[in-house]
């Protein structure tokens, strides 16, 4: 989609010293403005493509495109508004590009026993975990339904993936960021009734894919200290070879999964037949650290043996009560550099 640098009549223009500075090419100016908006429009640019390094290179990308258009932005909406515009159409560019990206359950049925060998699938495009450290646990404006850590949840983040890009763009903009959907048919260079069948298609989807109760509510019923003994208890089962630890941990229909392998489990039997024959059994000796992704508690796991030990899996886990229902183990050292987190542990 071509570029549009100036947005719908409804807010008044922003105005200042940086702005003005920035109109005439001052760089420095242009960064104290998208500053504030930079971790909301990263997160946005996230929900609509599923992968943080995509949502890295498309951030940067329509900031480039945004302080080279910087002279045409006309001032008839928002600062905010107009950076959405940019980001939401570079975010269908890439959307155009790649198509949609995949969990291992988009892919086939579940696997009764262990599959050991499994080989990663290096031509999917792979759901992504994200690191949720700094976003907030309110909605992004009154007018939104989703606070901002629920619309990052994986189940709902994966729901996005089976929507077309307008469709899923088109949510976002209405129940995540609150523009109405006037406002979205002209950052989407569309109409109003293409906005609302396009709203009325995505819902019925994420209704569909996304449980009734989301992992937010589920968590405030457990306090903080509670939900990070459940990931504790998960992963010291794991790294003792503790089955009976772990199955008293797990509901009778959890589901585990390992992007970038195709195979996963589910029922507490297959789960608990691949956690004894792989990861208790065949795998080196486990290190972690707790922390969190998706707005859900999160395990980052290090393999190894007595001396150094890599960086191997950021593991989401979704809790049914204080329980867990799903075990999502994204694999692979290049998750680790977005949440921070070291390499290797010693």
């Amino acid at each position: 989609m071509g570029e549009v640098f100036s947005g719908p009549a409804v807010d008044p223009a922003p105005e200042g010293t940086d702005l003005a500075s920035a109109r005439d090419g001052d760089d420095a100016a242009f960064t104290r403005l998208v500053q504030p908006l930079r971790r909301e429009l990263h997160a946005h640019c996230y929900r609509m493509l599923g992968s943080t390094h995509d949502a890295d290179d498309a951030l940067q990308d329509a900031l480039l495109r945004a302080w080279r258009g910087l002279g045409r932005f006309e001032g008839r909406s928002s600062l905010r508004t107009w950076l959405y515009t940019v980001a939401t159409r570079t975010c269908l560019d890439v959307v155009a590009a790649q198509g949609k990206r995949a969990l291992p359950v988009d892919l086939g049925p579940s696997s009764d026993r262990a599959v050991l060998g499994s080989a990663p699938l290096t031509d999917i495009a792979w759901l992504g975990p994200y690191p949720d450290a700094g976003l907030a646990d309110s909605p992004a404006c009154p007018h939104a339904r989703y606070e901002q850590r629920e619309a990052i949840e994986l189940a709902f983040v994966a729901a996005l993936q089976h929507l077309s890009g307008n469709q899923r763009a088109a949510l976002l903009l209405f129940e995540v960021l609150g523009f109405t959907a006037a406002e979205i048919a002209t950052m989407m260079d569309t109409s109003t009734t293409s906005v609302n069948s396009a709203l009325a298609r995505a819902r019925k989807v994420v209704a569909e894919r996304v449980p009734a109760r989301i992992q937010q509510q589920t968590l405030r019923l457990i306090d903080d200290a509670r939900v990070r003994e459940i990931a504790t208890r998960y992963a010291t089962a794991l790294e003792r070879g503790d089955a009976d630890g772990l199955v008293a941990l797990l509901t009778e229909d959890v589901t585990w999964s390992m992007p970038p392998l195709p195979h996963w489990y589910h029922g507490i039997e297959a789960v608990t037949d691949f956690a004894i024959q792989v990861p208790m059994t065949r795998c080196p000796s486990w290190r972690h650290l707790v922390t969190s992704a998706n707005g859900q508690p999160a395990v980052a796991f290090y393999i190894g043996d007595n001396g150094t030990h890599v960086a191997w899996s950021i593991t989401v886990l979704t809790l049914r009560g204080e329980h867990i229902a799903e075990i999502t183990s994204f694999l692979g050292a290049d998750h680790f550099v977005p949440f921070e987190l070291p390499l290797s542990l010693p």
